[in-house]
């Protein structure tokens, strides 16, 4: 059995000459193994003890599998969230399916209602409920284990979902600047919660979406820019997601929207060190060439690469986190060997 802190230590400076593009560290390998591991229970603000029971036998088992399985994952304490909880602060209505995540319904259909919000303080709104999941796992864990950061959609994103999306893209061209106010608004409570977070639980996290290591900076997800045009993504989308890269430091963002057209877009983000999208393996493997030299690279495809084709079926100077989900340790076993033969 390896030493479990050096080992993550290891992995962790991995992680941090992967996002450094200087091609020393041009490949990672995630592998998940699912055997032992039980049912996630949905979130809800009613079963907040039974989240943090799950996520705290979830730590103990991925901290385990770091004793026998030699890849680039990290133990890590999972504090996990849906879409709605800043819709959810501003006042939006949530239905909580009893067999699926949470969401949140839209509070206003117009501008009228914009000026009507109120930025809420972070204690004073449901979002303290994930402070004190976090917290718990924290103390038990102590202040050396990794934080998952929750699910965090950018301020656009978020007024989506307050706004009906009937009018809210209308809005965007009828009444831009009340969509300004009101991504002003959610991009307020957004910092200040993030604030918060980093300095309770640490600057170094790991991803809500897909589940990588970040040394430094913010995550998000940026899913409406499917939705608009390349020069409604300039006016509206980049220059907030410029301010939260700059603030925090650098950014790795979520986009499952079929958003090719943003593409040129999202080369302009400043600091952005790590993208995830979900399109066809096709969309994924163009993708590997356009970013190369931009960022590093976690789709939701590279699973479906044969690892036995070795780093040769991928652009040069790409850099690539490859993902394997697995149900017993064998498999997680072979899969590694595989991948440290060719890769590394």
């Amino acid at each position: 059995m390896r030493d479990v802190s050096s080992s993550i230590a290891a992995r962790k400076k991995r992680w941090v000459d992967f996002l450094k593009l200087d091609g020393k560290q041009a490949f990672l390998h995630v592998i998940t193994c699912t055997d032992g591991s039980a049912e996630r229970p949905f979130p809800g603000p009613e079963n907040g003890r039974e989240r943090i029971e799950w996520a705290w036998a979830e730590y103990q088992r991925r901290l385990q599998a770091v004793e026998w399985l030699e890849d680039d994952s990290l133990p890590f304490l999972d504090p996990y969230t849906g879409t709605e909880i800043f819709a959810a602060a501003f006042g939006c209505a949530v239905t909580y399916p009893p067999d699926n995540m949470p969401f949140a319904r839209p509070l206003i259909d117009g501008p009228a209602g914009v000026a009507r919000l109120r930025v809420p303080s972070v204690f004073d709104s449901p979002l303290r409920l994930h402070f004190q999941i976090a917290d718990e796992l924290r103390r038990r864990a102590g202040p050396d284990a990794l934080m998952r950061l929750i699910d965090v959609q950018s301020p656009m994103d978020i007024a989506a979902l307050i706004w009906d999306k009937n009018t809210f893209y209308t809005g965007i061209m009828d009444s831009p600047e009340a969509v300004r106010e009101l991504s002003a608004k959610t991009g307020e409570l957004l910092v200040s919660f993030l604030d918060q977070w980093f300095v309770r639980y640490g600057r170094s996290f790991m991803a809500h979406f897909p589940e990588y290591y970040m040394p430094f900076g913010l995550t998000l997800s940026e899913d409406e820019v499917g939705s608009v045009s390349p020069g409604m993504f300039e006016d509206f989308f980049l220059p907030e997601l410029s301010v939260l890269s700059r603030r925090y430091g650098a950014l790795g963002m979520h986009c499952c929207a079929n958003a090719r057209h943003q593409w040129e877009g999202f080369k302009r983000i400043p600091g952005l060190v790590m993208l995830n999208l979900v399109q066809p393996m096709e969309v994924c493997g163009e993708a590997h060439g356009f970013f190369a030299r931009v960022c590093g690279q976690m789709h939701g495809w590279e699973w479906e690469w044969d690892l036995a084709r070795g780093p040769g079926q991928f652009p040069a100077d790409a850099h690539i986190v490859l993902s394997s989900t697995v149900d017993n340790r064998a498999d997680a076993l072979r899969r590694a060997k595989t991948f440290h033969r060719l890769f590394r």
